[in-house]
């Protein structure tokens, strides 16, 4: 996730970065790598097709400070195009950040990209790469 026409965050700031599954029944998990376990790296989601190659993500996660106090839900959307490879997809995201009482704290929004991982992917495709 790259920031990208996000109040205060100059565009190209990395956001965050990790591993997600999209699982057939429509339900995804991701382990988000930029950000600890203490403070909530795993949260879930739901996805639809919404056309031709084209998704929508609508994830939810808890977010938790460093001292492990919650802080309130993180809405993240994304809408995505899977390209003609299946191997990779692209599009955007949002993230709206709020407190228990739902007061909007943060937004961010920016491009989002992955690659599909296989049974014969070399470990590199683990490794942070973003443009």
């Amino acid at each position: 996730m790259i920031s990208d026409g996000s109040a205060g965050i100059p565009d190209g700031t990395l956001i965050d970065w990790g591993f997600a599954q999209w699982h057939s029944d429509g339900t995804e998990i991701t382990n988000s790598a930029g950000r600890t376990p203490i403070t909530g790296n795993f949260c879930m989601g739901v996805w639809k097709k919404v056309a031709g190659s084209k998704y929508k993500l609508n994830h939810f996660g808890v977010s938790y400070d460093p001292s492990s106090n919650i802080i309130g839900p993180a809405h993240i959307l994304e809408e995505v195009v899977v390209d003609q490879s299946q191997e990779a997809f692209s599009g955007t995201f949002s993230i709206d950040q709020y407190d228990l009482a739902g007061n909007l704290l943060a937004h961010v929004q920016g491009r989002i990209s992955g690659t599909r991982i296989t049974p014969d992917s070399p470990a590199s495709v683990a490794f942070l790469q973003h443009s």
